[in-house]
């Protein structure tokens, strides 16, 4: 049978995201418990600030979502738990440039990679175009999140060790020490197995 002259027109077929593509549902994978809100926040985009980034490759991907997946409880929030009380720990940290009385609650962390005090707010605020030490609350926001995140990356050399694919050395630059390293360790075995 002819189709010429028929109004009939093929399904288009369907797209099928690019390799390291990082969409909803791959995030949903990586973290089945992360609150959706974040998770498609994250996705929008993740890929045009990772290309600007240079997180380009299969290694520093699955490395920076795996750190990601961690440090924000795999993705069930954006800001660090605790309260005031909590949050006094970091009053007088002059190492945080916590110089204020309540600078530990305002400049508590937040973001990807859990932002913490007066000094890094204003250091990756400058970073990325956004006065965060006078609004500390837009790290909250996964665009400004992911951006500060991006930048923690570039201006902490990660891109060695995720090369090297070295979990022991990107979790000390993320993180300052070896703190949740089994799950960490656990989340880029899985992060291997999406983005490929």
């Amino acid at each position: 049978m002819s189709m010429r002259g028929s109004s009939a027109t093929a399904a288009p077929a369907p797209v099928q995201p690019a390799a390291l593509s990082v969409t909803t549902e791959r995030l949903l994978r990586l973290a089945p418990v992360g609150r959706r809100a974040i998770v498609e926040g994250i996705a929008v985009d993740f890929d045009a600030l990772a290309a600007a980034a240079g997180i380009t490759t299969r290694l520093r991907r699955c490395h920076f979502m795996a750190q990601a997946a961690h440090e924000t409880d795999r993705f069930r929030t954006l800001e660090e738990y605790g309260g005031p009380v909590y949050f006094a720990r970091y009053d007088g940290r002059r190492d945080l440039g916590n110089t204020k009385a309540g600078d530990g609650a305002r400049y508590h962390g937040r973001g990807i990679f859990q932002l913490t005090g007066r000094f890094n707010y204003r250091r990756y605020g400058a970073l990325i175009g956004f006065d965060l030490e006078a609004a500390p609350e837009r790290a909250t926001e996964p665009k400004v999140s992911l951006a500060i995140a991006f930048a923690y990356w570039r201006d902490r050399g990660c891109d060695a060790a995720a090369d090297a694919d070295d979990i022991v050395g990107v979790t000390r630059l993320i993180n300052g020490g070896r703190n949740g390293l089994a799950q960490r360790t656990q989340l880029l075995a899985l992060a291997k197995t999406i983005w490929v």
